[in-house]
């Protein structure tokens, strides 16, 4: 039972942590517009495109495509698709392109694939294997038009 406890003492650091990084960004954003907060506990799996406006934690899997203003990717959480955002924490993995303007890897994150961003910052210990190119406006939908 040793076991038990220290995987929900794990997790509840996990969810802490994640819950800390949204009120943070909450902190740090437009205070005078209140925005939802919404979850995806660590028992769901979703396939599909879910956009909103406000804050997103992931503490499950998502395949698909996910929009909103603030995303965190708790740390053992699993998305494979496109996430587009204003803020994006990672501590889980991701495999598929990003779009946002400020990126952050904590030491936990695993990302495969490109990242469209205005900063970026990687912490020590994080994976990142794909490009990363800093753009004024990564939100806007990429040109059709091939760069040489």
């Amino acid at each position: 039972m040793v076991f038990a406890k220290e995987a929900q003492s794990h997790h509840d650091r996990a969810v802490a942590s994640a819950q800390e990084e949204i009120r943070r960004m909450a902190h740090n954003g437009n205070a005078s517009r209140p925005e939802a907060a919404s979850s995806i506990s660590s028992g769901l799996s979703i396939v599909g495109k879910i956009t909103g406006q406000g804050a997103l934690t992931i503490f499950g899997r998502v395949e698909g495509e996910v929009r909103a203003s603030t995303v965190v990717i708790a740390e053992g959480a699993e998305m494979v698709g496109d996430v587009v955002a204003e803020e994006l924490t990672v501590g889980g993995q991701v495999k598929g392109t990003i779009r946002a303007k400020r990126v952050k890897l904590n030491g936990s994150a695993v990302v495969e694939g490109d990242i469209f961003h205005r900063t970026l910052a990687i912490e020590e210990n994080a994976r990142f294997e794909g490009t990363s190119r800093r753009d004024e406006n990564p939100i806007e939908a990429p040109s059709n038009v091939k760069i040489n």
